[in-house]
């Protein structure tokens, strides 16, 4: 079985840093496809790739017969099954349900946050103030990473310990953050969420993402 990832530009593409992410960390081989966004032919590079015109993509090439994952946390759910020794998903059974719960959570909502603060990795923009349904996802997430790593985090870095499909979901956050609230006790923090976005900024997997969206430059939003 042979893996592409279909991406749109690391400086801002939130989306294709979740699957991206989780297979670095993870270990599991795969070929990137990054595609500019915020140009000219964008749309049409993703089509060609993508029937739903969405980056990131999973190419999936198995015995001949290729398979297109067109959704985050359905790549991540795929690479999970598929590659159980990468642990993507906490092993004991009510830390896994409430770390699919917190992804799901991270997938259809925390619009205001997205929408007031989309991610921008390289920039440095400190915003001295947010609308009130922005502060309060803030709040929200700041009290779901204490309340996962203080549950689950048996003394590890992460929301579960180790690495996990959780944190992939909520990186993009990390750089939100980092970005935009460089101070999170307003919010209130107590220490932890400040932690783990370090911890997050720590990996590996997203030292090269951020050197590689310094070499591209950047692009566009999706």
């Amino acid at each position: 079985m042979a893996y592409a990832l279909v991406i749109g530009s690391k400086n801002v593409s939130s989306w294709s840093l979740r699957p991206w992410l989780a297979l670095v960390e993870a270990g599991i081989p795969f070929q990137e496809i990054l595609i500019p966004l915020r140009r000219p032919d964008t749309k049409v590079q993703i089509q060609r790739y993508s029937p739903a015109g969405h980056v990131p993509v999973l190419l999936v090439e198995d015995g001949g017969e290729r398979q297109l994952i067109w959704d985050s946390l359905a790549i991540l759910e795929f690479l999970a099954e598929g590659h159980p020794e990468a642990a993507l998903w906490p092993a004991q059974k009510v830390a896994r349900a409430h770390a699919r719960a917190i992804c799901a959570e991270m997938h259809a909502g925390f619009r205001e946050l997205r929408d007031h603060c989309p991610m921008d990795l390289l920039a440095r923009r400190p915003l001295p103030s947010l609308p009130e349904s922005v502060t309060a996802n803030v709040r929200r997430i700041v009290d779901l990473w204490a309340g996962s790593r203080r549950r689950f985090g048996g003394g590890g870095n992460f929301l579960f310990g180790a690495f996990t499909a959780a944190d992939a979901m909520y990186a993009p956050v990390a750089t939100r953050f980092r970005t935009y609230l460089p101070d999170l006790a307003p919010y209130g923090d107590d220490g932890t969420a400040q932690s783990y976005v370090e911890t997050i900024f720590a990996l590996p997997g997203m030292a090269r993402w951020q050197e590689g969206a310094r070499r591209e430059g950047d692009g566009g939003t999706t």
